[in-house]
């Protein structure tokens, strides 16, 4: 689809399979049918997030949801909606993870028969859980770099096969079931909130959020949240029209998209919203927050919306009402690490520098003691190269106790008798490092 059509108001939206309105009564007629099929997740108070904003924040966890994603709404809305004769000819989807999940439940619960395109860069966990949801009635094809590279071969596979597609977010029935989080979380907060603040990737959450707060909760604020790294609506919004971004960070897969979508794209277009990019190394720290304090496993994606409290672009009053989404917990543990490091980088208390150590006894020992602080911590020591006899560069990585110990380092550095040069964060060996 390429857009929206209007309807008679009240109506659901779903009664048509081609060009489909998105409304909030669409909204409440994909809760009724989502009852039962899918959890309702808990709202949850947040003490950390309340004591740092002055306001009071709830988490809507849908990390907790039956595929541990908000995915399960929309994908099951729309298939829900299938007439029998659609249903046998089986559905296809692409999906950086979390939407396959919601398919595979989905085709599992209906008793459809689909396949779901990957990216290479789904992580294992996720991969495991589609095929564990999914049980015999999904199939998993894994290709591609990225959701987009996996949406063009679902593509090609829905003309071929006459499969449905099962759209992530560019479909009226997908928006109207990821819509129900919001409508699910007001109705327990029991009163409109002040703020509801919503992770960006294709945009089928947010529009399906700023649809129905529209009607039912106008004087709500939204705050939308993208990766800095893969800011595919704000070029869109730039532009006027959806764009696709040549080149994206995949570090926060589920919202890693080049182009947002033809049918979510006019209806954020036309909302009142503010919309933020959040730095990829921000979401780590609030990812290990989230773990460390709360208690709480959120994948990369999931966290981006919590993560944009801290930033100075966003403006909270003390004693606001804030709805944050914390839209999925499907983290790989083997990302701890990156996560650790991005966190550690972004805080500014990891570096790295290259080392022109002198190639004499004592060398290392002078520099240990003359530019490494009580607190500094030497965590990557790696010799570049030997060709000199006098001279041997290192790629050293240090991490500091406190981010203001760094100008004390850069000082001794400056005064020592090793020629050293800091990495850029910007630089292409930098790239090279995370």
């Amino acid at each position: 689809m390429t857009g929206t059509a209007m309807h008679e108001p009240g109506r659901d939206s779903t009664e048509h399979s081609g060009a489909l309105c998105v409304d909030a009564a669409a909204i409440d007629a994909a809760a009724i049918r989502l009852a039962g099929i899918v959890s309702t997740t808990p709202l949850e108070r947040n003490a950390r997030l309340s004591a740092a904003t002055g306001a009071e924040v709830w988490l809507k966890r849908e990390d907790l949801q039956t595929v541990r994603s908000y995915k399960a709404r929309g994908a099951h809305n729309l298939i829900a909606q299938l007439d029998a004769t659609t249903r046998a000819a089986g559905v296809v989807a692409a999906s950086a993870g979390n939407h396959a999940q919601g398919v595979a439940y989905a085709c599992r619960a209906l008793g459809v028969r689909g396949r779901v395109y990957l990216p290479r860069t789904t992580p294992h966990q996720k991969q495991d859980r589609i095929a564990a949801l999914g049980g015999g009635m999904i199939e998993i094809i894994i290709g591609g770099d990225t959701y987009d590279e996996a949406a063009r071969a679902a593509a090609e596979d829905a003309r071929a096969s006459g499969a449905t597609i099962v759209p992530a977010f560019d479909d009226a029935r997908t928006i109207a079931g990821q819509g129900t989080v919001i409508r699910e979380a007001v109705e327990q907060l029991g009163s409109a909130p002040d703020f509801v603040v919503v992770p960006i990737g294709g945009g089928g959450l947010l529009a399906g959020s700023l649809t129905w707060l529209a009607e039912r909760c106008p004087s709500t604020r939204v705050i939308g949240v993208q990766p800095a790294g893969a800011a595919s609506l704000a070029a869109a919004l730039a532009a006027g029209e959806p764009i696709t971004l040549e080149h994206i960070d995949t570090f926060i897969d589920g919202a890693s998209v080049r182009r947002v979508g033809d049918v979510t794209f006019p209806i954020i277009a036309a909302a009142s919203m503010q919309l933020v990019m959040a730095p990829e190394g921000r979401v780590c720290s609030e990812m290990l927050s989230l773990y460390q304090v709360d208690g709480i496993i959120a994948e990369p994606a999931g966290a981006l919306a919590s993560a944009a409290l801290g930033m100075d672009e966003v403006s909270i009053p003390a004693g606001a009402t804030v709805i944050c989404v914390l839209s999925g917990g499907n983290n790989d543990v083997s990302r701890y690490a990156e996560i650790i490091e991005r966190a550690l980088v972004f805080e500014e208390r990891k570096h790295y520098f290259l080392v022109d150590f002198p190639q004499e006894p004592g060398a290392l020992r002078r520099f240990l003691d003359e530019v490494l602080g009580p607190n500094d911590d030497i965590t990557l020591f790696e010799y570049v190269k030997r060709s000199n006899r006098e001279i041997g560069p290192a790629l050293v990585g240090i991490e500091l106790a406190d981010a203001s110990d760094l100008p004390g380092l850069l000082a001794r550095m400056e005064a020592a008798p090793p020629r050293i040069e800091k990495i850029d964060a910007a630089s292409a060996l930098f790239r090279f490092l995370l």
